[in-house]
C-alpha cells in the first residue's frame, strides 16, 4: 500500500498523483553502455575498468529505482501530500488552504522531454522541491483545479477581472 493511500482519511479522495519521468536514468544508461563498450573493446588487464563502470552503472540504477519507488506526491480532496525517502522518510502534507503555490521549474532538457520539478511552497516557510516529475505543468494544472473545485471557489477561467 502507498504512502498516500495509507494517509486517506474517510471521505478523502485522490485527485490526482505525480509519477517520476524516466530521464532519471540517462546517467545510469550513459554509465552502463560506456561500461559494456570499455569491458568487450578493451584487453582483459583493461577491461577492468569497463567492469568497474558497470558495477558504478548498477549502483546507480539501484539508487534510483530507490528514489523513483520511494517518491510520491498526491493531490486530495483536503490537502497535497508529498513523500520522500525510503529508510529515512520526509513528508510534506499541507491543506489546500495553506497552499501557497505549485511552482514548476524546467531546464532546457526538461521542456524537451517534458519533466521538471514541481514546488509546494506552503504557509509557514514550507519550501518542497521534487524533482524530475512527469507532465509537471499538467500536475500543476490539475492539482490546481482540483484544489479550486474542493475549496468551492470559482475557477481563474470564470473570474470577471
Amino acid at each position: 500500500m502507498s504512502y498516500v493511500q495509507s494517509v486517506l482519511v474517510p471521505g478523502e479522495t485522490v485527485i490526482v498523483q505525480a509519477r517520476i519521468h524516466w530521464f532519471i536514468y540517462l546517467d545510469v544508461l550513459f554509465w552502463l553502455l560506456l561500461g559494456a563498450a570499455l569491458s568487450l573493446l578493451l584487453p582483459l588487464p583493461f577491461a577492468i575498468l569497463g567492469y568497474l563502470l558497470l558495477a558504478y552503472g548498477l549502483f546507480l540504477a539501484i539508487k534510483d529505482w530507490i528514489h523513483v519507488a520511494s517518491t510520491e506526491l498526491a493531490v486530495t480532496s483536503a490537502r497535497v501530500i508529498a513523500k520522500f525517502g525510503f529508510i529515512r522518510r520526509e513528508t510534506v502534507e499541507l491543506r489546500h488552504s495553506k497552499v501557497e503555490s505549485l511552482q514548476v521549474n524546467q531546464s532546457i532538457l526538461g521542456r524537451i522531454f517534458n519533466y521538471g520539478s514541481v514546488v509546494i511552497t506552503g504557509s509557514g516557510g514550507t519550501h518542497a522541491p521534487i524533482p524530475y516529475i512527469s507532465d509537471p505543468l499538467k500536475f500543476r494544472s490539475l492539482a490546481l483545479t482540483g484544489m479550486e473545485a474542493t475549496a468551492g471557489e470559482p475557477s481563474a477561467a470564470h473570474d470577471p477581472e
